[in-house]
């Protein structure tokens, strides 16, 4: 992978001051409670974070790099080495990850998190409250040190997740905590991908790490020393190009940053599964879930007072309309389109920014679901499979986004080689369906372990869906079995 630096890793060290228990893994379920469930590479990475006062974890998607951090958070605050935390990080990720990380681990649930995020007003009021761990999207990150006089952050550990997002060293927010970066003891920086666009991109990265002791205290050194004058016109230079081979400058990179670095692959640390599936919770407002429940019951109870008896069909038809609700916009009766929530979209960005470059698949359901999404992520330039010459630009990794529907590509479509991440925006009743879509990229011939993400709208329609799935439940069987319940619940009220 172009820029991948894969450093040595630090050996898990039993003469660290503090003891992290190895992980035996013997639970499959999805959701994991007990710090003994912890994957033993997880356990490497949480004594590099304890051993290490700054260092850095590159992570690929689905490592679980949050847990990580937060393991070792919990217990540096436990031995009383910090009093708190600040994580820095996409908008998205601060309000909901790190959150429902906490509450997804037992060895978590003491620790508080206050989200520093809406009006400066409600801002203020959340970095003044009594807590662990801090969160601000990096969007406020300048707003953050200006407030504290654009000097000193109060803050014993700084964690930058996504640190990728920090590659312009031009950027105000890399400029901003520069400047505050001498007076905090402890910083960690967490990506899947340090070098999206390059190797160039890691200056920046490192530096917020380890104020340029490894790769030099300024632009102009790291590039005097691993790049030369590509493109340029007179004196301005428009872009740089290596001195070395790619592989001998990575291999000198990471020598340069490998007592400070974990990198870890899937492919390298996830024996099993070979296919990670991945459960993306989105939560609908009060008031947009008060709606859902309303229209719920309306269209049940339209199908138990028509007198006709529940076929496939009508079944059908009632879950398409809560599907649609559940993934952000219905059809009227007269085939417009209303528009209800973002969530699925907001957390389908917030995957696609995750993936920082590396080709993702995305299954879609309804035309407005494609449309929708295909607005969202304008910026990543999506591609809808339409076209047979498509398949070969997607295997030779020249699209990055590529929107389908899963019944346009269910059999016989060789994807696997040109990515490993398929994300599912809306869900199928249809084992067939979704067994073969998630074939596409799931067969021989892939190198790396896919990853499959299913965005779920909580208390609707997808959980249903999820669990007939995850029971290999026939698609019929699943689909009138959960509509069956639905009207059995209405019919009591």
């Amino acid at each position: 992978m172009r820029g991948r630096l894969r450093p040595g890793i630090r050996a898990y060290n039993p003469g660290g001051a503090i003891r992290v228990q190895l992980a035996v893994i013997n639970d499959k379920s999805n959701v994991m409670l007990e710090r003994k469930q912890l994957h033993e590479y997880q356990v490497k990475g949480v004594q590099h974070i304890i051993d290490n006062e700054f260092c850095t974890l590159f992570l690929d998607m689905g490592l679980g790099k949050t847990v990580t951090t937060l393991t070792a958070i919990k217990d540096l605050l436990d031995n009383c080495i910090i009093s708190n935390c600040l994580v820095i990080a996409p908008k998205k990720v601060t309000q909901v990850t790190w959150s429902d990380e906490i509450k997804a681990w037992a060895h978590l649930k003491d620790l508080t998190i206050s989200v520093i995020d809406g009006t400066v007003k409600q801002r203020r009021e959340a970095y003044e409250k009594k807590a662990d761990i801090y969160a601000i999207s990096r969007d406020n990150i300048v707003w953050l040190v200006m407030e504290y006089g654009g000097v000193k952050l109060p803050y014993d550990m700084v964690v930058i997740d996504e640190l990728s997002s920090f590659k312009n060293y031009a950027s105000k927010r890399f400029k901003a905590l520069r400047k505050v970066r001498k007076f905090i003891p402890r910083v960690v920086g967490l990506t899947g991908t340090p070098s999206p666009n390059g190797l160039i991109d890691l200056f920046a990265q490192m530096y917020l790490i380890d104020q340029g002791e490894r790769l030099g205290k300024s632009i102009t050194a790291f590039r005097d020393r691993f790049f030369r004058p590509n493109k340029r016109n007179g004196d301005i230079v428009y872009s740089y190009a290596l001195k070395s081979p790619q592989e001998e400058t990575e291999q000198q990179i990471s020598d340069l940053i490998s007592d400070i670095t974990i990198s870890m692959t899937a492919e390298d640390y996830l024996k099993m599964p070979d296919r990670i599936n991945i459960y993306d919770r989105v939560e609908l407002s009060p008031k947009v879930m008060a709606q859902y429940k309303e229209f719920e019951k309306e269209q049940v109870l339209e199908l138990i007072n028509s007198d006709e008896p529940i076929s496939a069909a009508s079944a059908a038809a009632l879950s398409n309309k809560l599907q649609q609700f559940a993934n952000g916009a219905i059809y009227d009766a007269d085939r417009k389109v209303i528009e209800l929530h973002d969530e699925k979209l907001e957390k389908l960005e917030e995957l696609v920014e995750a993936a920082n470059g590396s080709p993702v698949l995305v299954a879609y359901s309804y035309k407005h679901d494609l449309d929708r999404i295909m607005k969202k992520l304008k910026a990543y330039k999506p591609v809808k499979l339409e076209k047979p010459e498509q398949i070969a630009e997607w295997n030779a990794g020249k699209i990055k986004v590529l929107v389908t529907h899963p019944a346009s590509a269910g059999h016989g479509l060789n994807l696997q080689k040109g990515g490993h991440t398929l994300i599912w925006f809306g869900n199928t009743w249809s084992l067939e369906l979704y067994m073969q879509f998630n074939a596409r990229l799931y067969r021989q011939g892939q190198t790396h372990p896919v990853t499959v993400h299913h965005i779920l709208t909580t208390g609707t329609v997808d959980e249903k869906i999820i669990k007939a799935l995850e029971g290999k439940k026939q698609t019929q069987d699943g689909l009138m079995q959960s509509i069956k319940e639905l009207m059995e619940f209405y019919s009591k009220k």
